[in-house]
């Protein structure tokens, strides 16, 4: 049976002057890595990311982007600075740009791939009944915050059947510290005729063990919520492979 042409090959020119130079237009992959893309993606559609490790998985997210050369070295190259799977597509686009071999195209094609991770995500909490889909809430929240390398403040308000209404980040700070205003979080909740809300934020670090700054702005918020009939359902502090709540820890 023959093979059709591979997105990577009929679209390779769009990418010439990007990472994949050529010495001449007409120049075509070579035959052992056109054979070992075609492999890799049949085990992929064949077996699902679980036939995969880590590296070959971003071997094919980088085949668009490097056409005409072997990705592998420049796979385990961003591996090796950035640890897995998920921390070569969370990492800054600056930083990305500093391992070699990695160039515009790259980046945005990891920074895609992030994207949509972040929106199928996100898409199996909003307008959903939070509580009864606390499993989706926390795989959302590892997705988006895990590894971040600077702190951030989010609020998920919820109507009064708890169905998640908005996810909004309040604030950004640097990488143990972020700035939070209680009376900033009730105000929104208020604009959003929210009934509850559930406060998340994440430790660069990697340990989500809450400081005594974390629990002060926890009772803060709690306090400036309950005057306005608004519940805190929960407080999660992400890490890089755990969550905490300060529900679950009697924090709250």
């Amino acid at each position: 049976m023959t093979r059709g042409r591979s997105f990577s090959d009929s679209q390779a020119a769009l990418f010439d002057h990007e990472e994949a130079p050529v010495t001449a237009p007409t120049a075509k992959l070579p035959s052992y890595i056109k054979d070992h893309r075609a492999r890799l993606r049949e085990r992929f559609l064949a077996g699902g990311p679980d036939a995969l490790p880590d590296y070959e998985m971003l071997e094919l997210v980088l085949f668009r982007a490097i056409p005409r050369r072997d990705v592998k070295p420049v796979a385990r190259q961003l591996l090796e600075v950035f640890g897995d799977f998920n921390g070569v597509l969370s990492a800054p686009a600056t930083r990305l740009a500093e391992v070699s071999g990695v160039g515009e195209a790259v980046v945005c094609e990891l920074k895609i791939v992030e994207a949509a991770a972040h929106r199928l995500a996100r898409s199996r909490v909003m307008q959903k009944q939070v509580l009864s889909s606390w499993d989706a809430l926390l795989a959302y929240c590892q997705t988006a915050m895990a590894h971040g390398e600077i702190e951030q403040f989010r609020v998920l308000y919820l109507d009064r059947k708890n169905v998640l209404i908005a996810d909004e980040r309040q604030a950004r700070g640097t990488v143990d510290h972020v700035p939070v205003y209680p009376r900033e979080v009730v105000k929104r909740a208020l604009e959003l005729n929210a009934s509850a809300l559930i406060l998340v934020h994440n430790h660069p670090s990697g340990d989500p063990t809450p400081s005594a700054a974390d629990i002060d702005m926890t009772v803060q918020i709690q306090a400036a919520a309950e005057v306005m009939g608004i519940v805190v359902h929960d407080h999660l502090v992400i890490g890089k492979s755990r969550e905490l709540s300060f529900r679950s820890e009697g924090l709250l």
